[in-house]
């Protein structure tokens, strides 16, 4: 990602209000059960090797409560939603803070929330299932499917899901940043945003170097409608969506945002103040970010993803490949992280984010939902938690992505 010191971003944030931070963390699960019982049985049916990690009793319990809050104070983050699991070693989870600063309404573990870039794993997905029925392929170029793309003759659908096309990322034009502040409930449609991206030169050669780029997951989202015969928010919910068995999962086209949600919080502002987001039209986002979801589904989602179930084994394999990356210590596949051997996506837009990875060596899922994008100390606020949880469950498997490399969403170079 580009950087000035007139970015978007802000990288400093002060502590929320002590009044915020007394709420105590709901001990119930997402399902109504208690929060450690354990959900899996203790003996593998697959074979697979685990890593070390702990059984999710009180007293570890008791760590991660400690370690969530820690980061909350730090960090001001108003509610966070955690999701921790792993066969044999129960369940730990938890709700922290609170939802809507206005009323002092607490977050609870089922809540809506606005997922970011966690969507890029569900338009890959339609991607890969449209290459698994032959009505597409990863090296395609992209003019084959949407004409007037600068390099789209080069340009490979494949290099669009690895973040390697070199096309100019929209949400960091300046113009961008002033049409959606200064009226965030407006509408934008997909070649709106590629507009945004095609008046830039092209940043290098498609496959020299890894970019995350949001321009990517638009053309995409263009390929599944017409390659999949139908609206990209209709062939996600149809066949990604329902075949996973999700039931709380949904892309919307505009502010639409289903009930009981979470209010949030962003300084990604016209003004730089703090403001709630929450009736904020996601579709600048579109195929990159707008998919609304729950930490139930994305629990499941995680396994889903990492484990190729709506996939061939071929088309799965060729996903998890992944190049190169400027991110010590992770890789990028085919709209997939691997971080430290946490497998999955990371999402943030203005006032929400999300971090829903699995890790195959324990069979273990993480979940982390929270209700603004404030970074501290210029780290992701969904990335500290990441960290806290990881050093206390699976040491040997710290999750880490710099700001950089976690930031999906819009970031102009200058205002």
């Amino acid at each position: 990602m580009r950087y000035s010191q007139m970015r978007w971003r802000r990288a400093c944030v002060g502590l929320a209000a002590a009044a915020m931070l007394g709420v105590p963390a709901s001990t119930g699960s997402a399902y109504g059960a208690p929060a450690l019982e354990p959900s899996f049985s203790a003996s593998s049916s697959t074979g697979t090797t685990d890593t070390e990690f702990p059984e999710l009793t009180p007293a570890v319990a008791a760590r991660l409560d400690t370690a969530v809050r820690q980061i909350m104070r730090e960090a001001g983050v108003p509610g966070v939603i955690v999701g921790l699991s792993a066969p044999g070693k129960g369940n730990y989870v938890r709700a922290f803070g609170v939802a809507d600063k206005a009323t002092g309404a607490p977050m609870e573990p089922d809540l809506y929330m606005r997922i970011g870039s966690v969507t890029k794993t569900f338009t890959v997905t339609a991607l890969l299932e449209l290459v698994d029925q032959g009505k597409v392929g990863l090296d395609d170029p992209i003019a084959k499917h949407v004409d007037g793309v600068p390099n789209g003759d080069r340009i490979t659908l494949r290099d669009l899901a690895g973040m390697r096309s070199g096309l100019f990322n929209y949400t960091e034009d300046e113009g961008f940043f002033k049409a959606l502040t200064s009226n965030p409930q407006r509408p934008f449609t997909p070649e709106e945003l590629l507009d945004f991206s095609f008046k830039h030169p092209v940043q290098f050669q498609p496959g020299e170097q890894f970019e995350y780029c949001n321009t990517n997951l638009i053309l995409l989202g263009l390929v599944v409608e017409k390659a999949g015969g139908m609206p990209l928010k209709e062939f996600i919910e149809q066949k990604v969506v329902k075949p996973a068995g999700l039931r709380h999962t949904v892309f919307p086209t505009g502010t639409e945002f289903p009930s009981p949600h979470a209010h949030g919080y962003t300084n990604q502002t016209a003004s730089g103040k703090v403001e709630d987001t929450t009736d904020w039209n996601p579709s600048w986002a579109w195929a990159a970010g707008a998919v609304i979801s729950d930490l139930p589904d994305l629990r499941s989602w995680a396994r889903t993803l990492a484990t190729g179930t709506l996939l061939t084994a071929e088309t799965q394999a060729q996903r998890l490949k992944t190049g190169p990356t400027t991110i010590p210590g992770a890789g990028y596949g085919l709209g997939i992280f691997n971080v430290q051997g946490w497998i999955g996506h990371n999402g943030s837009l203005p006032g929400y984010e999300a971090l829903t990875v699995y890790l195959p060596e324990a069979r273990a899922t993480m979940v982390v939902l929270l209700n603004t994008d404030i970074t501290h100390d210029q780290a992701e606020p969904s990335t500290l938690f990441g960290q806290a949880i990881t050093r206390i469950v699976t040491p040997d498997h710290v999750f880490n992505l710099p700001v950089q490399a976690s930031r999906p969403t819009p970031q102009p170079t200058s205002r």
